[in-house]
């Protein structure tokens, strides 16, 4: 149970005047909503619901940091909930660019559930941001509770729906089709087609159920000026033709050192290098592209 004196659990009708007017237009909306941290976020001008796999790859944590980067620099509040994968990371990306989130409790917001994100619960409140449900304190989270609460996800945004990664069983799609009975905005990012968690978005794509997302303009229009940059590093030839290559495809030592045409030790240890300057990533003995803080 998360207790704090600093955030206690308000409560807002649906006809006070603060009640958040997107979620007010949806059909079945909460006659109570409850929450705790800066309702002034409930009244973005701009916001998008982004969802996804629980079973994240690292194509969606990419993904994600590069949309969430984009669209934190317009000042755009990112909504999710709160649940392992996609959400999870979609607040922390929001949090870590500067940006204000909203989280969808499907339990009482007493109640840090999954219990593994106490710390991010924690971060959303001091952010700024908020935390919202329909259910009272004391709530616990139920199989029912939270394709039900996909509906304020969905509800909430004014942009829309963006889906990253999605299996064919996915609760991301409960939330696409919500939103597509609300008359919102669905966006998908398409991925491989030998990826289970990439099914869903590409059913969505294939069937005109969502729009192709593959930048952020596709949904936000040309980002100019943005207030988040890349660090500058200057880089070697090898290192520059190495980036190029992974950000093509994630490759093993010997694949790169092969489309290099240069020794396998000496591609290692420029790897290593790129390793600490956070340019590349590895797992299950490959190398991505990893864009460096």
């Amino acid at each position: 149970m998360i207790e704090s004196s600093d955030y206690k659990t308000q409560a807002l009708k649906k006809e006070d005047k603060n009640y958040p007017k997107n979620l007010a237009r949806i059909k079945n909306s909460p006659k109570t909503l409850f929450y705790k941290g800066n309702p002034k976020v409930l009244h973005a001008k701009r916001s998008i619901a982004v969802v996804g796999s629980r079973r994240m790859t690292r194509y969606g944590k990419e993904t994600v940091d590069r949309f969430i980067s984009a669209f934190v620099s317009q000042n755009v509040v990112i909504i999710s909930g709160f649940m392992y994968g996609a959400d999870s990371e979609a607040h922390r990306k929001t949090i870590e660019y500067s940006g204000k989130t909203i989280a969808v409790f499907g339990c009482g917001l007493d109640v840090c559930y999954p219990p593994e994100n106490e710390k991010l619960y924690a971060s959303i409140l001091k952010t700024g941001g908020t935390l919202v449900s329909e259910y009272k304190d004391g709530m616990k989270p139920q199989l029912w509770t939270f394709p039900t609460r996909n509906r304020i996800v969905a509800g909430l945004s004014s942009l829309g729906v963006l889906v990253i990664e999605a299996g064919d069983k996915s609760g991301s799609l409960i939330t696409a089709k919500l939103a597509k009975e609300m008359r919102r905005p669905v966006w998908a990012v398409p991925g491989p087609i030998t990826s289970s968690v990439s099914i869903g978005c590409n059913w969505l794509i294939k069937s005109g159920e969502a729009k192709m997302a593959t930048e952020p303009g596709d949904i936000i229009g040309s980002v100019k000026n943005q207030g988040i940059k890349e660090q500058k590093i200057n880089l070697s030839k090898t290192e520059r033709m190495i980036c190029e290559a992974l950000q093509r495809e994630p490759l093993n030592i010997d694949e790169i050192a092969a489309r290099l045409g240069e020794g396998v030790i000496e591609v290692g240890k420029t790897i290593s290098l790129m390793s600490l300057k956070g340019l590349v990533a590895e797992s299950a003995g490959k190398f991505y592209y990893s864009r460096a803080k």
